[in-house]
């Protein structure tokens, strides 16, 4: 068994650093998932006018209004199947802002060669996920296609939703991964960033989630 990422990149999968290769391998057979600790530059909301949206999102588990530097955070991958027997990895995340500890989470699932992730509590949106290694070997990701599931499959053009940027690296000079994130609108240009530097453990996992990472509901749709 290959993980989500190397069977969605193929060939590709190689062109990236080793230690993003290990990152990025764990499956639903290894045994073992990751946990990464370290410090966000800056994180959250930059767009004061969507932070009231970002509000509620939050209680979703899904972004954050706060803005500010130096935050604290952890990160937990699970690779595992999920109710509907695809290859998944969820990820779950808490950022310490002071004021509030924030918790981030999502599910990306395999189905037919296309990565879908599913975000939130209850998995009522996702996105398509597109991976690629860039030429110095860092993974590049875009979420595009967002679509809401409240009943009906809702589809939103990309050109009214909004678009997420991520890039990973591993950092030789720190021995530590760096992350940076961005979150745009087309027409209101920026809504969230979080970017910093982390490390990261392996550790035993018997494939299945722990309560405090499962979602109160999964989407089989895509």
């Amino acid at each position: 068994m290959i993980s989500i990422y190397q069977e969605a990149m193929g060939r590709d999968f190689g062109r990236l650093q080793p230690e993003l290769r290990e990152y990025f391998g764990l499956h639903a057979e290894s045994g073992l998932a990751g946990v990464g600790r370290g410090v966000f530059d800056v994180a959250g909301c930059t767009a004061w006018f969507a932070r009231p949206a970002f509000r509620l999102t939050a209680l979703e588990n899904a972004f954050f209004p706060e803005y500010n530097s130096d935050v604290p955070f952890t990160i937990r991958n699970y690779p595992h199947l999920d109710p509907f027997g695809r290859p998944s990895l969820t990820a779950r995340r808490e950022l310490d802002f002071g004021t509030a500890l924030r918790i981030f989470e999502d599910t990306t699932s395999l189905q037919d060669g296309v990565l879908t992730d599913y975000v939130g509590r209850h998995r009522r949106m996702a996105t398509l996920l597109t991976c690629t290694a860039t030429r110095e070997g860092r993974i590049r990701m875009v979420s595009s296609q967002t679509r809401i599931f409240a009943g009906l499959r809702l589809p939103l053009p990309d050109v009214v939703g909004a678009l997420a940027y991520v890039e990973q690296w591993w950092d030789d000079a720190t021995g530590l991964f760096r992350i940076t994130t961005r979150v745009v609108h087309r027409q209101l240009g920026t809504l969230l960033v979080y970017a910093g530097s982390f490390d990261y453990t392996l550790e035993e996992f018997d494939g299945v989630l722990p309560e405090g990472a499962r979602p109160d509901r999964w989407e089989a749709r895509v």
